[in-house]
């Protein structure tokens, strides 16, 4: 039976995140690694909420730089908060990447740090913090490759992947992409990185690579590619991981002016379709459910009233109810619906019925009142 040690526990202030350090014993390794694992602000006050998992590999210099851009990703809802686990490699680096010459797979020490990290370290933060089954991997240089042999599982442990200057093992741009190119209904997101002065060897290999993702048509592979100017090896980094959870938790921030502009307003079909499918995919790709947003309610209103297509207000304000159903946001885009579609005493008396809701971003009751009124002058009511 597998074991594992704690040895030190390190917490800070509940209003920050959390770091912890462990030191676990591992019988696939023989010997004990040391971990440090960021927990969310106010992980401790929502024992019912769980959280996606960023698995830092090179730990030892990759963990401050991912945690530090979660916690300020996070904090501004541009992702979700998320557990971070960065495994110290600093002395078994070269032995923790080993890979066959035959076979070109994980191998003898290579094969046992795939084992732990598959059947040791993910069954046991599983076992210790709430982490979802959203799991994403980062590398850099030979921990950014061999990253990738955990994609060829038939049930692969990670879902993501960031991959910071890989040292291309041999074959594995082939193999790679073939792995991408398959469409098994599970959703895979995939970030890869170099720089103008990265190593010449690794740049001409990733972008090569790069070149080969490119031309696949998977609809279930999420695909993003960064070459920094001016960047090297080692400066890419603090460059790539920001743009690297910008693209895995696009469809988790906020509609956006270019979402609004490119998407939303040439749809051809129902914004408020576009609205739900959005959140469907949050709840799809990170298991979470999350509440809709006022800002993205905003958004979808305006397309409405830009594109003149106002019947679309009945099922915002259907969606809204189901979302913020104390607030006057439902009530506003019912009576807009009313007013747009010849029927202004109903929603005169729509804005009022919101007088006894609460105010939420900028839909105000004074409004309400406002509308009401216009209504009831201009119609003699």
């Amino acid at each position: 039976m597998k074991f594992f040690a704690i040895a030190t526990l390190l917490c800070f202030n509940l209003t920050f995140a959390q770091t912890v350090y462990e030191s676990i014993a591992s019988e696939a390794l023989g010997t004990t690694r040391e971990l440090k694992i960021q927990l969310p602000r106010n992980y401790e006050d929502n024992p019912e909420k769980s959280y996606p998992l960023i698995v830092v590999f090179d730990g030892d210099y990759l963990f401050e730089v991912t945690a530090g851009n979660v916690d300020y990703y996070s904090y501004w809802d541009d992702m979700p908060e998320a557990i971070v686990v960065g495994i110290n490699q600093v002395d078994s680096r070269a032995d923790d990447s080993v890979i066959s010459d035959v076979t070109n797979l994980p191998s003898k020490s290579g094969a046992q740090f795939y084992d732990f990290i598959e059947n040791e370290l993910l069954p046991y933060i599983s076992d210790n913090y709430r982490s979802l089954d959203f799991r994403i991997a980062i590398g850099h240089g030979k921990t950014a490759n061999f990253i990738n042999y955990f994609a060829f599982s038939n049930r692969p442990v990670f879902n993501s992947y960031i991959a910071l200057s890989p040292s291309l093992s041999y074959t594995m741009d082939e193999n790679l992409t073939r792995r991408l190119a398959l469409d098994n209904d599970s959703k895979i997101v995939y970030y890869l990185a170099t720089a103008t002065s990265d190593i010449k060897r690794n740049k001409k290999k990733i972008i090569e690579l790069n070149t080969q993702i490119s031309t696949l048509e998977n609809p279930n592979l999420l695909y993003g590619f960064n070459n920094f100017e001016g960047a090297t090896h080692y400066s890419l980094v603090a460059q790539a991981i920001p743009k690297a959870l910008e693209h895995i938790f696009l469809v988790f921030q906020p509609i956006s002016k270019t979402e609004y502009k490119d998407h939303i307003l040439t749809l051809e079909t129902s914004p408020v379709d576009y609205l739900n499918e959005k959140y469907a995919m949050i709840e799809t790709l990170f298991g979470i459910k999350k509440q809709i947003l006022v800002n993205d309610f905003r958004a979808i209103a305006a397309a409405i009233e830009k594109t003149e297509q106002f019947e679309y207000f009945q099922d915002l304000g259907k969606v809204a109810r189901d979302e913020h159903p104390d607030t006057v946001l439902a009530s506003f885009y019912f009576a807009r619906y009313y007013e747009e579609t010849g029927n202004p005493k109903k929603a005169m008396k729509t804005y009022k019925s919101a007088y006894v809701l609460d105010e939420v971003e900028g839909y105000t009751k004074d409004d309400m009142f406002e509308r009401a009124n216009t209504i009831k002058a201009e119609y003699g009511y």
